[in-house]
């Protein structure tokens, strides 16, 4: 199981890609999340192999890569760093199961490089969420719930944003935070509102990152891009982050003040 990273077919590593060159196949997914700066044509090239890309009645009702492990030599590909998409953890126990031998190629993901690319201390985050989007009969207060038990905690809240790839759609950092303000609206807690200092990640992995800082109340109009989007609610900041987001983030300092 080999982690691809974050952007493109670059992002892999050495050890991964020396791999994909010895095996007798190669599958991947990308339902759980994509790679923006490149396309299965450019994998394919890059790696000089064949990509079987798989949908995610195949990978997690039919197990095609432990199936065909029966027999070959496989590489499964995985978008960030394998099993962070806990889903695929029912492979290896299904493999496990069967003795068939599983090594793991970890990569970069978006838990460690957000903490890292935002400058706010990775053992300060609580738990993470993700937005889903709404549909009729669904609109859960989770997310909301989440970031509010980590402020309590004083612990920063990773927000990740719903992908549909089979529908070709991607969460915006607008659309997520006009979730939460939906859900401030039912409940009435004070914990997502305008004044409310947020951090916007928009295709992190790439040669130009974006990473803005502001108040929801300005955030939610900005045009950040191409996705891949996520946010990051910050907690109290540490003198340490209040100078990393005000020094190289260019994050004005007035904003910070309440959070300092």
């Amino acid at each position: 199981m080999v982690g691809l990273g974050l952007y493109d077919e670059k992002d892999i590593s050495v050890k991964g890609y020396n791999i994909l060159r010895k095996v007798d196949k190669v599958f991947a997914e990308f339902y759980t999340s994509k790679l923006f700066g490149t396309n299965i044509e450019k994998l394919e090239n890059f790696f000089g192999r064949k990509i079987e890309v798989l949908e995610r009645k195949e990978v997690e009702e039919e197990m095609i890569p432990v199936k065909e492990a029966k027999s070959k030599n496989v590489a499964f590909l995985v978008p960030g760093d394998p099993l962070i998409a806990t889903t695929h953890q029912s492979l290896i126990i299904e493999a496990k199961k069967l003795d068939i031998d599983v090594e793991i190629i970890h990569s970069s993901s978006i838990l460690s490089a957000a903490p890292g690319i935002t400058g706010l201390q990775a053992y300060r985050f609580g738990k993470t969420t993700t937005i889903p989007f709404p549909e009729d009969g669904y609109f859960p207060h989770s997310p909301y719930l989440t970031i509010k038990k980590n402020l309590e905690n004083e612990a920063h809240t990773l927000v990740l944003l719903d992908i549909k790839s089979d529908e070709n759609k991607y969460m915006t950092a607008n659309e997520g935070l006009e979730y939460l303000l939906k859900v401030e609206k039912e409940r009435k807690e004070g914990i997502i509102n305008n004044d409310r200092v947020v951090i916007v990640l928009a295709r992190i992995g790439s040669h130009n990152p974006v990473i803005k800082v502001g108040r929801v109340s300005e955030m939610i109009n900005e045009n950040f891009g191409k996705p891949l989007h996520c946010l990051v609610i910050p907690a109290s900041l540490h003198f340490m982050e209040y100078e990393y987001l005000t020094t190289v983030l260019g994050a004005k300092k007035e904003i910070l003040e309440d959070i300092v």
